[in-house]
C-alpha cells in the first residue's frame, strides 16, 4: 500500500492498469450474460423469471463489498494517514450507490411475481435500503462541507459507523423471520445450488467487480486532478494583485 501511497505513482499505475480492466470487464460481462440469459436452466418453480437472479444477487453482493471497501478505506485514512484512502473511498461512494440501487430495484422486480407485491419491509430489505440512504448520507457529506480535511473526517466517522449495517444485511434472514431466500451460495456446507446455474451467477459478480475497479481507477485520476486543479487555484488566490 506504501508504495503507492505517492499519486503521481498511483497514477501511473491505475493509468496502465485501466484499460486492461475495462476489457476484462467487458469480457466477463457478454460471458456472463450469455451463460445468465442463454445457457443457465430456467428455474423449475420460477421458470425465466429467475434469470433476474444473475443481475440482482451480484449487485448486492457488490452493494456490500464497495461499501465495506469504503469503511476499511476510512479506517487506513484514521490509522496510517495514507493519502489515497479518502480518495478512494470518495470515489467509491456513487459506484456502490449504483450498485445498491440496481439491487432494490430488481429485487422488486423480481419480488411482484413472486411474493405478489414490488416492497415488503422485511429485515433484508430494509437494511439494503438503509445501506443506500448510507451511501447517499456519505455523498452529500462531502459535499456540504468545503474544506477537504473537515469533510474527509467527517466522511471518515459515518462510513465506519456505517459498516455496522453490513452483517445485519448478511445475517439477517437467519436472525428474523422473513420472505427473502437464505443464503444459497456462501454456506458452511457449500452452495445449494446447480453448477448450470451457479457458474454464470460467479461469473456476473466477477463481472461486477471488474467494472467496480475498473470504475474507481476512473474516479480515482478524476479526484486526484480535482485536487490538484484545487491547490493550483489557491495558490493563485493567495498571490497578491
Amino acid at each position: 500500500m506504501q508504495a503507492y501511497a505517492n499519486p503521481q505513482r498511483f497514477l501511473t499505475f491505475a493509468r496502465k492498469l485501466t484499460p486492461w480492466t475495462w476489457g476484462a470487464a467487458a469480457t466477463a460481462l457478454i460471458i456472463g450474460l450469455y451463460l445468465a440469459l442463454v445457457a443457465a436452466p430456467p428455474d423449475y418453480q420460477q421458470g425465466d423469471a429467475a434469470r433476474i437472479m444473475y443481475v440482482h444477487v451480484p449487485a448486492a453482493w457488490m452493494a456490500m463489498f464497495v461499501y465495506g471497501s469504503m469503511a476499511m478505506a476510512s479506517a487506513v485514512a484514521f490509522i496510517w494517514k495514507h493519502p489515497l484512502a479518502d480518495v478512494a473511498a470518495k470515489a467509491s461512494a456513487p459506484i456502490g450507490a449504483v450498485f445498491t440501487a440496481l439491487a432494490l430495484v430488481t429485487g422488486m422486480l423480481w419480488g411482484q411475481p413472486m411474493w405478489g407485491t414490488w416492497w415488503v419491509w422485511d429485515a433484508r430489505l430494509t437494511s439494503v435500503l438503509i445501506l443506500f440512504f448510507l451511501y447517499l448520507g456519505y455523498i452529500v457529506l462531502w459535499s456540504a462541507i468545503e474544506e477537504p480535511t473537515r469533510a474527509a473526517r467527517a466522511a471518515r466517522i459515518l462510513a465506519l459507523v456505517g459498516a455496522i449495517n453490513l452483517p445485519i444485511i448478511k445475517f439477517s434472514v437467519d436472525w428474523w423471520n422473513t420472505l427473502h431466500q437464505t443464503a444459497s451460495v456462501f454456506r458452511t456446507d457449500g452452495p445449494t445450488m446447480p453448477a448450470s446455474m451457479l457458474t454464470p451467477l460467479l461469473t456476473m459478480g466477477l463481472a461486477y467487480t471488474l467494472l467496480y475497479v475498473a470504475l474507481l481507477f476512473v474516479r480515482m485520476r478524476a479526484e486526484i486532478a480535482s485536487r490538484r486543479l484545487r491547490t493550483i487555484r489557491l495558490g493563485l488566490e493567495a498571490i497578491p494583485a
